[in-house]
């Protein structure tokens, strides 16, 4: 559809609609990241912004937009010169680029023509999406999703205003000042605390509980969708208020004082929720004279400070992936007014220029109204929640054996040893085993498979030197031809697939070894957060097995059904297996790049799952060995006396046995080669 869901037409979603405004007003702010369910009307609310934004005025035939008032020195299609005194201008409405979550670097950032710039001088740049997003909206729709090393580019562009492109010693410098949001599904995964850090506002979303309100969204929907022209033409009033309030607001900014106690109160806040840095305090700042503004008000209250600690501050408190984003509204409170200054009480309240019911123009500092539509619950009430499933009476199908138990909490995670995939892979970039990758140490050079990203300029020059004669080299300049051009080999590291296959069985069930055996998996699971890999988790007790987890990128998902396993019923060691070779079976052949790597947790003992439970984890063990699965058991056998199962079943598997003393990253230091010993002798016996 050509024409966007008007933003006026939004329901609920109070706190996005007004981060999202805030940052229309001030994108100093620094860009807002919406974490929230799917089908919450993310992507909606942001492409509508993009019709709000005042049209920009650029120099005629730029390609970077620059503004003919203060045209950027350093633009690539500069310099521009005023012909009889006035830069040529072209006004266009301000654009809303989408980021792409398969987008190359080259893409984002953009291009330079190598082979122009060794055989011309000529730097030949080709922009990209940072400076098509210049003075405008750029969007990425499942932020997390995002290669770690492009979120560092979009991010750094964001933060500095502009764009570095260099390549074997060409610069390229151009402004890149634009409104940044991203959108993400926590269940996906999460992006680091750093990143985090990063983005001024965060806001939490999530799909109305009121019958009513979800009845107005379908009934809104269903009506664009039959007519959008209609539809958008009902709301034009609203939307046309709302962009000559933002542009209000604008004006106002510049006039908006912020006070000593204001500042003393955002500092305060700061230190009392113990923000790491600086930043929080100036978002928090820039956040609450744009609320002024907003609000239309020259002067910060207190009231704006709480309201910009609750959008700034909940993602900037996150330390680990396991942390709960939030914040005490009750310790916010305490905090502002111990710290309370003296408020303005003689300044009027701006007079509401909309209809009665709070429309565009309405004073302090609310969000766009609903419209004539009915006055829903705000999306902001909390639903009810929801009773806690009660246990199971028993483990299902245990048999004999001893019964469910109640879930334990887990031990304290701890470092742990790095555990790699043998040889060379070509994955995503992570930082768990070796791989063939776009960032890292040269290690050769090859001829380039259509265009070229990363030069090799000594491969290159060996390439074109025997050929200067036959070309006529008169100069001191290298003659280059296309042939020429080698693209340089790098390695560095990949992320793998990491499915954790753990025992929750009766012989587990022992309450120190499972909290000991769920602090060891939980560490692990930190250790595959921070060397980006995909996670998986599946539990066997009983009868059979079952995927706790399919392969996701959400760690903190996976510590959340570690901490919910209960533990009882036989061992069916042989269906824990099977499921995870149908797993990896199905995950080669989604993501073939990425390499697995299979964490048993357990004791050893097989006492379910068939007539001879033994022979048939055995054989479950050999179909591991045979598809070449990296894999290591973690033998989480105690006591003095020992059977040493776990480590029979890590040959079986071809792979090395540790126990959780060994897991630590302050014990055996040979754990890694012990993996890839592992891996050589699965490969003689094979």
């Amino acid at each position: 559809m050509s024409t966007r869901f008007p933003f006026t037409a939004v329901v609920g979603m109070d706190d996005l609609r007004l981060a999202l405004l805030l940052n229309a007003v001030s994108p100093a702010v620094g860009g807002v990241l919406v974490r929230g369910e799917k089908g919450t009307a993310k992507s909606t609310a942001v492409r509508a912004l993009a019709e709000l934004l005042p049209a920009v005025s650029v120099v005629a035939g730029c390609r970077f937009s620059c503004d003919p008032g203060s045209p950027d020195p350093g633009c690539p299609d500069g310099p521009h010169e005023a012909a009889g005194g006035a830069l040529g201008a072209d006004e266009r409405p301000a654009r809303m680029v989408e980021l792409p979550v398969g987008a190359s670097e080259d893409r984002l950032v953009g291009a330079l023509d190598i082979e122009r710039a060794l055989a011309e001088g000529v730097k030949a740049f080709e922009p990209g999406l940072l400076a098509d997003a210049h003075r405008g909206i750029l969007y990425v729709d499942e932020v997390n999703l995002l290669s770690d090393h492009l979120i560092d580019h979009l991010l750094d562009a964001a933060a500095m205003g502009s764009s570095y492109v260099e390549r074997e010693g060409v610069s390229v410098r151009h402004a890149a000042r634009f409104l940044l949001v991203g959108t993400m599904n926590p269940e996906e995964g999460e992006l680091r605390p750093q990143l985090l850090d990063r983005f001024g506002l965060t806001v939490e979303v999530a799909a109305s509980r009121v019958p009513e309100q979800r009845v107005e969204v379908v009934r809104r929907r269903l009506a664009f969708e039959d007519d959008p022209a209609a539809f958008a033409a009902r709301w034009a009033g609203e939307e046309a208020a709302l962009r000559e309030r933002i542009v209000a607001a604008r004006e106002l900014l510049p006039q908006v004082t912020l006070g000593d106690a204001v500042l003393l109160q955002i500092a305060a806040t700061c230190a009392a929720f113990e923000v790491d840095g600086m930043r929080a305090d100036i978002v928090m700042a820039r956040t609450a004279t744009a609320l002024a503004a907003w609000a239309g008000r020259t002067e910060v209250t207190s009231e704006d400070v709480r309201q910009a600690a609750l959008l700034a501050l909940p993602h900037r408190r996150r330390r680990n992936p396991f942390d709960a984003p939030g914040m005490d509204e009750d310790k916010l409170d305490e905090t502002l007014e111990q710290f309370k200054g003296e408020e303005p009480d003689d300044e009027p309240e701006p007079e509401p220029d909309g209809p009665g019911d709070g429309g565009p123009g309405g004073g302090g500092g609310g969000i766009p109204p609903q419209g004539d539509g009915p006055a829903p619950e705000s999306d902001g009430a909390a639903p009810e929640e929801a009773p806690a499933p009660a246990p199971q009476s028993g483990a299902s199908g245990s048999g004999s054996g001893s019964g469910e138990r109640a879930a334990v909490r887990a031990a304290e995670p701890f470092r742990t040893k790095t555990l790699s995939v043998p040889g060379l892979g070509e994955g995503a970039a992570g930082r768990r085993s070796r791989a063939r990758t776009e960032h890292g140490r040269t290690t050769g050079a090859t001829r380039p498979r259509g265009a070229l990203t990363k030069l090799h300029l000594a491969a290159t020059v060996r390439a074109a030197a025997p050929h200067q004669k036959a070309r006529g080299r008169s100069g001191p300049g290298l003659v280059v031809r296309r042939d020429d051009l080698r693209q340089a080999v790098r390695e560095g590291r990949e992320g793998n697939l990491v499915l954790f296959a753990v025992d929750a069985s009766g012989s587990m069930a022992a309450r120190q070894r499972m909290s000991a055996v769920k602090g060891a998996v939980l560490s692990l699971l930190l250790d595959a957060y921070q060397r980006r890999d995909k996670v998986g988790l599946i539990t066997f007790r009983g009868r059979d097995a079952e995927l706790a987890l399919p392969p996701t990128s959400s760690v903190d998902a996976a510590a959340a059904r570690l901490e919910q396993l209960p533990t009882g019923g036989r061992t069916p060691l042989s269906a824990g297996l099977l499921k995870a070779h149908d797993v990896l079976r199905v995950e080669r052949l989604r993501d073939p790049s990425r390499r697995p790597l299979l964490v048993v947790v357990t004791d050893g003992r097989a006492t379910g799952g068939g007539p001879d439970p033994l022979a048939l984890a055995t054989r479950a063990a050999r179909l591991h060995a045979a598809d070449g699965t990296a894999s290591v058991v973690v033998d989480c056998e105690t006591g003095p006396v020992r059977l040493g199962l776990a480590g029979t079943l890590a040959r079986e598997l071809g792979g090395t046995a540790v126990t959780l003393d060994e897991l630590r990253a302050d014990s055996i230091a040979g754990l890694v080669k012990d993996v890839q010993a592992g891996e050589r002798t699965m490969r003689r016996a094979a």
